[in-house]
């Protein structure tokens, strides 16, 4: 069943060790992704979305208490590779990452044009001159001038930068490419020309994206599918037309409650309580202590259950 999915994310786990004690970041992580998608994990900051990119795309640090699961991409199971197989075959190949911050991520001495080229010829096994040519034409579709490619980062602006960064993650053609929190250091105007940027890649070249973000609003322009984390879990996915309109899990409402609407005068809400802590995750429900609707059998840990193609790990929607 894994071959039908681009990515198929099962029981995935990645624990980090700390000063107090285990991390739990991501804590038996389960989704899927189909071609030409894109899925969109929202969550509040600390919920482990980060850590869940970093699983997929094996970018560890060197602190890992725990790292097990299944990460299938086109059906092939990549924890089952090495480290050096991962880097060759997968790792910019398969899927690649834009990071949050672009001129983190760039090096400031190297002009942009080298640095785009540079996962083409080492992947690929381009020469430079042709490395140079598929990056003037990613410059293109991400709407750079191609006499950038001549200029270094600190010659380009925050939202130049970010599509510096994209035109790098897709330079090698692959199907699925991670953007972590790819705007969340940009204006509103350059928020809503990155996001055109990325619709249009994913019509034109086919591509799917995992976007990580806890910017609802702005989210909605580019998801399919939606997939809320909450302390380590994910906790809701389904279609994001669906989510939107009518999301499941208590914690998904409260998002949702939270966001202002345009034509509604309906009284924003906010969630009472601080989310726990991912070095001793309480029992059970993991949301509980913060929730409005909570139970008795919440002190249980909640399965996940199967709701019209959707999927909720809360007791109120048991069968």
């Amino acid at each position: 069943m894994a071959d039908k999915m681009l990515l198929r994310v099962e029981n995935l786990l990645l624990h980090f060790r700390a000063g107090a004690g285990v991390v739990q970041a991501v804590d038996g992580v389960n989704f899927d992704l189909n071609y030409n998608r894109a899925v969109v994990v929202l969550g509040e900051s600390g919920c482990g979305k980060t850590s869940l990119a970093k699983a997929i795309l094996r970018m560890l640090p060197r602190n890992v208490a725990a790292y097990s699961g299944k990460v299938f991409i086109e059906g092939k199971d990549t924890m089952a590779l090495d480290d050096e197989e991962f880097r060759q075959n997968v790792r910019w190949v398969a899927m690649s990452l834009v990071p949050q911050a672009a001129m983190n991520s760039l090096n400031p001495v190297l002009k942009v044009g080298d640095q785009v080229a540079e996962p083409a010829m080492i992947h690929l096994g381009v020469s430079k001159a042709e490395a140079l040519e598929m990056a003037r034409k990613m410059f293109q579709h991400v709407g750079v001038a191609v006499d950038f490619l001549d200029r270094y980062p600190f010659e380009l602006s925050g939202g130049m930068r970010q599509r510096v960064a994209i035109a790098m993650s897709l330079i090698t053609s692959p199907n699925l490419v991670v953007l972590d929190e790819p705007t969340s250091a940009l204006d509103v105007l350059t928020q809503a020309n990155i996001f055109n940027v990325l619709k249009r890649i994913k019509k034109d070249l086919g591509v799917s994206f995992i976007l990580i973000t806890h910017d609802i609003a702005t989210s909605s322009e580019l998801a399919d599918d939606v997939a809320v984390m909450y302390a380590g879990q994910i906790v809701e996915t389904g279609d994001a037309m669906r989510f939107f309109t009518e999301p499941l899990h208590p914690y998904s409402q409260k998002l949702m409650a939270s966001v202002p609407r345009l034509r509604q005068t309906t009284e924003l809400e906010f969630i009472t309580g601080q989310p726990p802590s991912l070095i001793n995750p309480p029992t059970g429900c993991r949301f509980a202590a913060r929730c409005t609707k909570r139970f008795e059998k919440c002190s249980e840990e909640p399965p996940v259950f199967e709701k019209e193609g959707r999927t909720v790990k809360c007791w109120l929607h048991e069968k």
